[in-house]
């Protein structure tokens, strides 16, 4: 997948995804809505290649659907499923890596924020976590998701000596981790 960018987008079993919503939502309807926000997440990625980075039968079966290539990435957890995928395009010849995650339903495009030098960084709403981050590939940029990425993520980018671009967008600031995240607003 050779090429200027491609988008790596890490999806959880949908069975599994989403269990923080459990008061709001039953088992089948966090499974349905996990697929759903993915299902935006990759076609926003267009034009871009898109990798979806995955241990799940289900979900590796659901992106060849989509069009997406599927990097299995089996007990490596979020960090270490990245970091590979990321490392993997590299060896490829993709120079940037815009890594998306997988419930953000509001996204339409992510062409915009690879478009630059150095790191870009798009938190969440709550400049908490890392929703979007467009890194050189063969930078050796250390993934740390969890909560407070956002500033590890740009600590990463300072101790690499990255420019560093951070962009707080509406539309892919939208997460949906709780149940007050299904309120979703109304964006331009």
């Amino acid at each position: 997948m050779p090429g200027t960018a491609a988008v790596v987008v890490p999806v959880k079993d949908f069975t599994r995804a989403k269990v923080r919503l459990a008061p709001e939502l039953a088992p089948r309807e966090r499974a349905e809505l996990a697929r759903r926000m993915a299902t935006v997440v990759v076609r926003a990625a267009a034009p871009m290649p898109v990798c979806v980075v995955c241990d799940s039968d289900e979900v590796r079966e659901w992106a060849e659907a989509e069009g997406a290539r599927v990097i299995w990435t089996p007990g490596l957890g979020l960090n270490g499923a990245v970091q590979s995928a990321v490392d993997l395009l590299g060896t490829e010849g993709t120079a940037t890596a815009v890594v998306a995650h997988g419930d953000l339903p509001l996204a339409t495009q992510f062409a915009w924020v690879a478009a630059t030098e150095g790191v870009t960084i798009v938190p969440d709403r709550h400049r908490d976590g890392t929703n979007v981050v467009a890194v050189p590939t063969g930078l050796g940029f250390r993934f740390s998701y969890g909560a407070g990425s956002f500033g590890r993520h740009r600590a990463e980018a300072v101790r690499l000596g990255q420019q560093l671009r951070i962009v707080n967008d509406a539309r892919l600031g939208w997460d949906v981790d709780l149940p007050a995240d299904l309120a979703l607003p109304v964006c331009p």
